[in-house]
């Protein structure tokens, strides 16, 4: 059976050979640039720098070594542009990050340092405005810059919080289709995502690609008009959909069924204990827009849709089937009411679980190589009963992590797979 066989029926809620196994199609299940290169010594592959994939979070490549020793069976097929919107593809080059790694970086990362240390990036890659980006010298990824203009109420126009979405153009049409032909032909299962419907996902309302970000940009003041400006907030998302939906229509003419997942939205509406928001409040703003771009999806292509959310979020399991959704990511199991035998019982006929099959908080950096293996079998029984389970950790793999923890998750894959 083929990953692109295996992943359909997973998708499609039946039993297929084996575990699917994902590390690195998105920017919510890959893994940091550091533990990919402790992984290739472990795995003693050739020491080469790893290639940024993701530049806010230093996510690395996961690329064809790594992809046949760990057994994945998802790739992605990324976008021209990154979230600080430079070409995020050839030609690379040489960088050395804070904690002594040397990497391969795109040539719009340009950065510069301030009095602290920390290290700057910059929108499009251009050092002559403000920076977007702060990586504090002790961290491992970059935060952004809030660079929120003094709010006058009567002024506030929901098209400033539209300048980054726009119709697609011809250049980006040709590039998927050659990105998404060129993934197909890997055999694997191809994800993309494809950009536009992000509501309201708080790592896009900074705008940390815009040199001049208009509009509402604080995250707080964000959150506060949820609660505030429901009506800006709706048309936003308006507009937004409607946008993405064109665009989506335009994109699938050319990619067609080279895409077999789409990235839909990030938006997190859970904390480690509670929501975000009330259910009530997602009824109202989130939910005719996600059904909107998922009926749409449905109706229009064989794509499943996929939505992240971080999270004590079991409250909104059921909005999130009534919004349309097929995929949730990353089923964070330690949070408050995520217990992975109520998901799977209650929602496991209706939502793939694409992620859940590790702690990423606790287990994986802080246990030991058997608590790991014991955690990946016991989550891997309860979740991959009658398909519906792609095998990922609770979100990324962060730097410095055990590699033989690492190496015990994969192991433990395997070994459930029976192999």
């Amino acid at each position: 059976m083929t990953s692109k066989e295996r992943f359909d029926l997973t998708v499609n809620h039946r039993q297929p050979d084996r575990l699917v196994v994902d590390f690195g199609s998105t920017s919510v299940t890959g893994i940091h640039v550091l533990s990919i290169e402790n992984l290739r010594k472990y795995y003693g592959l050739e020491n080469k720098p790893v290639r940024v994939t993701d530049p806010y979070q230093m996510l690395g490549d996961v690329d064809g070594e790594l992809i046949e020793m760990m057994g994945v069976d998802v790739i992605a097929a990324r976008g021209r542009k990154n979230g600080f919107g430079f070409y995020n593809h050839e030609p690379l080059m040489e960088y050395l990050t804070p904690w002594g790694q040397t990497v391969l970086v795109p040539e719009g990362f340009r950065t510069t340092n301030d009095e602290n240390g920390d290290v700057l990036m910059y929108p499009e890659g251009d050092t002559s405005v403000k920076p977007s980006g702060r990586m504090p010298r002790s961290s491992f990824f970059f935060d952004a810059i809030i660079r929120q203009k003094p709010i006058v109420e009567e002024e506030l126009n929901p098209k400033d919080n539209l300048e980054e979405y726009g119709l697609v153009s011809d250049s980006d049409l040709e590039y998927w289709a050659v990105t998404t032909k060129k993934a197909r032909a890997t055999g694997k299962a191809v994800v993309a995502g494809l950009g536009g419907t992000a509501l309201g996902d708080i790592a896009h309302i900074p705008g940390i690609k815009l040199k001049n970000p208009k509009g509402i940009r604080d995250i707080t003041e964000w959150y506060m008009s949820i609660l505030m400006r429901p009506d800006y907030i709706k048309a936003i998302f308006d507009r937004q959909s409607e946008i993405a939906l064109e665009n989506f229509s335009r994109l699938h003419k050319v990619i067609g069924d080279n895409v077999d997942a789409v990235y839909i939205c990030g938006t997190d509406f859970g904390t480690q204990d509670s929501t975000f928001c009330a259910p009530e409040q997602f009824d109202e703003l989130w939910l005719p827009y996600y059904r909107r771009i998922n009926d749409w999806v449905h109706a229009n292509t064989n794509w499943k849709t996929f939505k992240h959310s971080c999270g004590a979020v079991e409250p909104f399991m059921s909005r999130f089937i009534a919004a349309g959704f097929d995929i949730i990511n990353p089923v964070q199991i330690a949070a408050k009411g995520m217990d992975p035998v109520h998901l799977k019982k209650t929602y496991g006929k209706d939502l793939v679980f694409w992620g859940g099959g590790i702690d990423t908080q606790k287990t994986l950096p802080y246990a030991t190589p058997e608590k790991v293996r014991e955690e990946v079998l016991r989550l891997c029984e309860i979740f991959a009963k009658d398909g519906g389970f792609v095998f990922n950790t609770v979100h990324n793999i962060q730097a410095n992590v055990p590699v033989e923890n690492i190496v015990a998750m994969v192991d433990a894959i395997k070994e459930f797979n029976g192999g």
